[in-house]
């Protein structure tokens, strides 16, 4: 059922433009700067693991694989599909963490790096608003 509704949105966001068709990352990047931002600020105030975050959590690599997509079939942006890849990847772990062990165990593993999980954020979100400036 997942996949299903998986693939039913991910052909919800193809668009038809002269002839072919185009990826539409647009909520994607959305949802993927909502993801980072919120999840740092929660792990950053301490708060408790919630089922929410989970769901949200592995929502938010779908949509990463999205954009990923996007920029992979597009062909002129390899530099910025590797660094947002590389980007990904280090929130991904700050993230899993927390995921995997709940508030103690981010904090077993990245308690004393609050401010590389911060900078980790912050490079993705740059990377995040470049490719937005791509798809204006």
């Amino acid at each position: 059922r997942l996949t299903l509704r998986l693939l039913t949105a991910w052909l919800r966001s193809l668009y038809f433009l002269g002839g072919i068709y185009m990826l539409d990352v647009k909520k994607s990047l959305d949802r993927l700067t909502w993801n980072t931002q919120h999840h740092f600020a929660h792990i950053e105030a301490q708060h408790d693991f919630m089922r929410a975050w989970a769901i949200q959590f592995e929502l938010a690599y779908t949509d990463f694989r999205v954009v990923e997509m996007a920029l992979q079939l597009d062909g002129k942006h390899h530099d910025l599909l590797a660094a947002f890849a590389a980007a990904y990847e280090k929130v991904y772990d700050y993230e899993y963490a927390f995921v995997a062990g709940g508030l103690e165990g981010f904090n077993e593993k990245y308690g004393n790096q609050i401010e590389d999980y911060r900078t980790a954020a912050n490079d993705f979100l740059k990377l995040i608003d470049q490719i937005r400036d791509i798809k204006d």
